[in-house]
């Protein structure tokens, strides 16, 4: 088995796929006039938008072929991302490194691959635009160029959607912070208004202890005010999830959604947990789907057949902060003393997985850089040969605290 390629600057492309904060399985609708037009302009029955991540690359749009994911060592695109230019395979039937993959030596029987990277303004490669075809095929230069412009689209939306997010949220929150001091300041402010006409319109007849008891009012419609505005200041988010935000029960579904194909595959057992007391306390969905995908991944390359694969999910609430707990835990190999702390170090290296699965070596660093990055931590425990278990706890900032 062919060792797979590693581009150069690996942990520089998953920080800047882990940026997007993407979640795979909601873009299949947002790219797909780009995916369609890709494959007219080549004139291929088949266009994928995939993205590429530690372990597995994620088809977030697709044409002609239905398809989600697959291992990262069985696709042509990891060839691509590892390229400067783009990859092309003239037969995929006879080249040795892919001709017994599923998708040639079975349906779709696939013969022709055109690989064109999808490049960040900071020169990584995060995934590849490719166009497909189950007969022997050329492409001119000028398609290519075309091609290569429609890779250039997908990029700046990827970007632009995820700017979009951003706005909608502090949008969001701008209008719901307007409409509480619209509706709350209304009353003290106008006790203020009324007691100072009262003042007003008697005059000289004003007695000084009936104007020293509208100033005790007043003062204590205006400490009313203050107390309003540190409320605001201090307050948490509603209940109701905005786009930048899960609960445990959204987090699971996720999880399943994205990961319990992989489970299947390799028949292990796939399990998410959530505490129920805590299931719809909204947190940030920040870096969540990278940290947590990359662990369980990880854990299902280490485990066999008929293993398991468990996450369980809780968020500890409190007055002062809450903590989001990840705990994934395998059945699987194992690993030693010195591997934990190599791991903790962030220098993980890569090692095959049970199923032969080719390691590519960063996934574990990428998790210690983003939990490092929110200010959490990770810890690791292991039975060597009887599995282990990554524990993340997360701080969520204050805003998605519980106050009492």
């Amino acid at each position: 088995m062919q060792n797979p390629p590693i581009p150069a600057n690996e942990l520089g492309r998953l920080l800047d796929l882990s940026e997007l904060d993407l979640d795979y399985s909601n873009h299949k609708d947002n790219f797909k006039d780009l995916a369609k037009l890709a494959a007219k302009v080549a004139g291929t029955p088949i266009s994928l938008v995939n993205l590429i991540d530690s372990y597995t690359q994620w088809t977030i749009s697709d044409y002609g072929l239905s398809i989600e994911q697959m291992p990262r060592e069985d696709s042509v695109c990891q060839y691509t991302i590892a390229s400067t230019d783009h990859f092309e395979v003239e037969d995929l039937k006879t080249d040795v490194r892919f001709k017994d993959k599923f998708y040639v030596a079975d349906e779709p029987h696939l013969r022709y691959y055109l690989g064109v990277p999808l490049k960040t303004t900071k020169g990584h490669n995060i995934g590849a635009l490719c166009v497909l075809d189950t007969e022997l095929k050329e492409i001119d230069p000028e398609k290519f160029e075309l091609l290569q412009i429609i890779a250039e689209e997908i990029v700046n939306r990827l970007n632009a959607y995820r700017s979009i997010s951003n706005l909608k949220s502090q949008l969001f929150e701008a209008k719901e912070t307007k409409k509480k001091v619209a509706h709350d300041i209304r009353g003290p402010l106008g006790g203020i208004i009324g007691l100072a006409e009262i003042i007003s319109e008697q005059g000289d007849s004003n007695k000084i202890d009936e104007v020293l008891e509208f100033i005790k009012m007043i003062h204590k419609s205006g400490r009313s005010i203050l107390e309003l505005a540190d409320e605001i200041l201090s307050e948490h988010k509603p209940k109701s999830l905005k786009s930048d935000e899960f609960n445990l029960l959204l987090f699971k579904e996720k999880l399943e959604k994205l990961y319990q194909l992989q489970a299947r595959n390799k028949n292990i057992t796939f399990v998410v947990n959530v505490d129920m007391a805590s299931s719809e306390i909204p947190f940030s969905k920040n870096k969540l789907l990278q940290i947590t995908g990359n662990l369980i991944s990880n854990a299902m390359k280490f485990t066999s057949v008929n293993g398991k694969v468990i996450v369980d999910l809780e968020l500890k609430a409190s007055d002062l902060n809450n903590v989001l707990q990840i705990r994934v835990t395998d059945t699987g190999v194992g690993l030693s003393e010195t591997a934990i702390k190599t791991i903790l170090n962030g220098n993980a290296s890569s090692t095959n997985g049970t199923g032969g699965e080719h390691g590519f070596g960063f996934g574990l660093a990428l998790v210690k850089h983003l939990v490092d990055g929110l200010k959490g931590t990770i810890n690791i425990s292991s039975d060597p040969g009887k599995g282990a278990t990554f524990s993340v706890d997360l701080p969520q900032p204050s805003e998605h605290s519980v106050m009492a």
